[in-house]
């Protein structure tokens, strides 16, 4: 597919020069899957130094919720930069003061809430961690395998989306026990119901055998399975955890980083499920491209720690707060509605292709947090890890920025401002991109 938006051989001469700036001076230890160096972008699309077009579906890793510099988020930035760029949370102000407002309102926790600032997602989760290890005085932790929670030693003790995380790093933080994500489509475990099986083995097998309920300070867990493969869990898995936490006496953490903000068609992904934890990590969406995490749990919870007991120097930035509270205000009036409805338009496109290529075993997800995996063949389900390499490297040739997740899927997260144009874009891309790379 020769698109005519891309005008250089990838990547072009001024991409090229920069990337060798960047090997003599920058980590290698960033993952990065091809050569896309950014110049500009707006909305849903980005433009690379040769000047080169694309069209933008991994949005910065789910960040840029409303699009590359949304105007209304631009303006928010720009008249909270005017006033003052940055004062400790040691002290008081207006922007950070809304928005925890302003999150509780949307009761996250059901009920009363309190928030704590930082500036990442894995800084939310730390954050989460220390405040169950400190209000319950237990010290052992349950996470997901699969799951993502950062790279931070505390959050990095239950990421196991990858074992290149955890690699070279051991020790981390001792206590946590992991246990099967529930996947109908890859069951792990004996049964039908993968949700009830994983909840059988927590309560049956790992509280009898293994784990001692009562030392067991929280269970944390993606109510949306993000890096680990965009995981829809089944029905009643959500709710019969939360009834196993509230019978152990053990809190409910919902990592909320990837799915929150609007995400999955609803403002938190827990309200597909009708479920409330007793505390959320948000981040990525949270500021539109701004660095800005918080941890929010119920009210009765955050007012037991002490003075001291945690801090953090940026968090509550007014500039990130101004972002935040734009965002949040978008995505409250449009793009939470309009993520629901292109997500149902693409989905149903992703799933024609389906029915045309062997290769796509399965696809899920919810709103504009989909999925598309890809398979050997679809009787044994062998992950096709390099096909889906491939195809992600096709997909950037042709003019479409993703990224994958789990062994072998291809994500999609796009603004939630995309149009049904932009996915009409997507799946000529995509279909193009699948032939080539089948053909190749």
């Amino acid at each position: 597919m020769k698109s005519p938006h891309i005008k250089t051989a990838l990547p072009g001469p001024k991409a090229e020069a920069m990337l060798k700036r960047d090997g003599l001076v920058v980590s290698p230890s960033y993952p990065r899957d091809y050569p896309f160096v950014i110049s500009h972008a707006k909305g849903a699309e980005a433009w690379d130094v040769d000047g080169n077009r694309f069209l933008d579906f991994m949005a910065g890793i789910a960040v840029c919720a409303t699009g590359h510099s949304h105007p209304t988020v631009v303006k928010a930035i720009t008249e909270a930069a005017q006033k003052f760029v940055h004062i400790s949370s040691d002290y008081w102000h207006e922007n950070q003061i809304a928005l925890a407002e302003k999150i509780s309102a949307l009761n996250p926790v059901g009920g009363p809430a309190m928030s704590f600032f930082c500036q990442s997602g894995t800084e939310s989760v730390e954050a989460a961690l220390k405040l169950a290890r400190n209000v319950s005085g237990r010290g052992r932790f349950i996470g997901f395998l699969g799951g993502f929670h950062g790279r931070t030693m505390g959050s990095l003790s239950f990421t196991s989306s990858k074992y290149t995380q955890q690699k070279g790093f051991f020790p981390s933080m001792p206590g946590v026990t992991h246990v099967p994500y529930p996947n109908q489509y890859r069951p792990l475990l004996a049964g039908s119901d993968q949700g009830a099986a994983v909840l059988n083995y927590i309560e049956k097998v790992l509280f009898v055998s293994n784990v001692p309920s009562n030392e067991v300070a929280a269970i944390l867990i993606e109510p949306i399975q993000g890096e680990g493969g965009y995981l829809v869990p089944p029905d009643g898995f959500l709710q019969g955890l939360r009834a196993l936490c509230d019978r152990h006496g053990i809190l409910l953490i919902f990592d909320e980083v990837q799915s929150g903000i609007g995400r999955t068609g609803k403002m938190f992904a827990a309200e597909h499920f009708g479920v409330v934890p007793d505390i959320m990590t948000l981040a990525k969406g949270l500021g539109s491209g701004l660095p800005i995490g918080m941890m929010v749990a119920k009210k009765a919870l955050m007012e037991r720690w002490q003075r001291g007991s945690h801090g953090n120097t940026y968090g509550g930035n007014p500039v990130c707060c101004a972002a935040a509270l734009a965002t949040l205000d978008l995505v409250s009036a449009e793009y939470a509605a309009n993520a629901a409805r292109m997500g149902e338009y693409f989905i149903g496109r992703l799933r024609e292709l389906q029915g045309k290529y062997a290769c796509i075993g399965d696809v899920r997800g919810k709103g504009l947090m989909l999925g598309m995996e890809l398979v050997e063949d679809r009787t044994t389900k062998v992950p096709a890890a390099k096909l889906t390499e491939k195809l992600i490297r096709q997909c950037y040739q042709n003019g479409m920025l993703l990224l994958s997740c789990g062994q072998s899927t291809i994500r999609f997260m796009p603004p939630l401002m995309v149009t049904k144009e932009h996915v009409d874009e997507a799946i000529v891309i995509l279909e193009a991109s699948l032939s080539e790379t089948q053909s190749a």
